[in-house]
């Protein structure tokens, strides 16, 4: 008897052992996600299972009892052992729920996952449909996708007009296949306040001091009433794209992702599935690039 129970003893000891190892390991180094829509096709498919790499970027450490209550959280980074790079696939916390662009909101229940085509400090643009970074004469991202955007006409593109998030034609002429330059804001960046600072960056601003941003109609920009002549950042911000590019809704249309957003970045495949469930055996552990 003493025997079985010894044997129970061992059996729930080392249970117990593997079930903290898996917590640990998906807390601190790989998370899996489902991939629900196209915004990334081909590159991934909807019903397709990623393993998320936390190290990269640093694992992210916040009260998730207070963000699950929606309350505003701090969030910290362990170090990592690598930084973001221009083209990695990352997942992220959307920054706009439902897509209302008037503020940034962490929702730690909603990710997106997009390919990350500007760093904190790039100036970013898009030059008839492809996308580009300043100094940088190759284009950034999925090339196939800003191909078919290329292809279209500006009367095809007008059903997928931006929102007033960034100036469109009435202000600085932007459109989906012209857009910028957008200079992205990195972590102590100091920029002039004027008319265009306040109409690019009002809502990262408020994010990060939360207080309103306001301009009047003399172009004096005033941060909670304090009038403001320029300001630091704090975090650093990324422009993700969709590499199905005509029909996702990306940073294009809803803005930058904050640094504390992102949860990592992309490594593999490991499980795919059509929409009737048949396994599709190909993209089986295959690496994400």
């Amino acid at each position: 008897m003493k025997r079985w129970q010894q044997i129970l003893v061992n059996l729930v000891f080392y249970g117990c052992c593997v079930f903290v190892a898996l917590v640990f390991f998906h807390v601190f180094v790989v998370v899996s996600f489902k991939i629900p829509s196209s915004s990334m096709y081909p590159t991934l498919r909807p019903g397709d299972f990623v393993l998320v790499d936390k190290l990269t970027g640093g694992v992210r450490l916040f009260d998730v009892k207070k963000a699950l209550n929606r309350e505003d959280v701090e969030i910290y980074r362990t170090p990592s052992w690598r930084d973001f790079h221009r083209n990695d696939v990352l997942v992220f916390n959307a920054p706009y729920p439902g897509l209302q662009t008037d503020s940034i909101r962490f929702d730690v229940m909603l990710y997106m996952v997009k390919r990350c085509v500007a760093l904190p400090g790039d100036t970013f643009f898009i030059k008839n449909g492809h996308d580009y970074v300043a100094g940088k004469p190759e284009p950034i991202g999925y090339q196939a996708g800003q191909d078919e955007i290329e292809r279209y006409d500006g009367r095809m593109l007008q059903d997928m007009r931006m929102n007033d998030l960034f100036p469109d034609e009435g202000a600085l002429g932007w459109t989906l296949k012209d857009f910028g330059p957008l200079p992205i804001p990195k972590r102590g960046q100091t920029v002039r306040m004027d008319s265009t600072s306040w109409m690019l960056y009002r809502q990262l601003v408020e994010w990060e001091q939360k207080r309103k941003l306001s301009i009047d109609s003399v172009g004096v920009v005033r941060l909670g009433g304090e009038v403001i002549e320029a300001y630091t950042f704090t975090h650093g911000y990324y422009f993700m794209a969709g590499d199905n590019a005509i029909s996702s809704r990306d940073s294009r249309f809803w803005g930058l992702v904050p640094d504390d957003y992102i949860v990592g970045r992309v490594w593999r495949i490991w499980y795919s599935e059509d929409r009737q469930g048949s396994v599709r055996w190909k993209r089986i552990m295959k690496k994400v690039e």
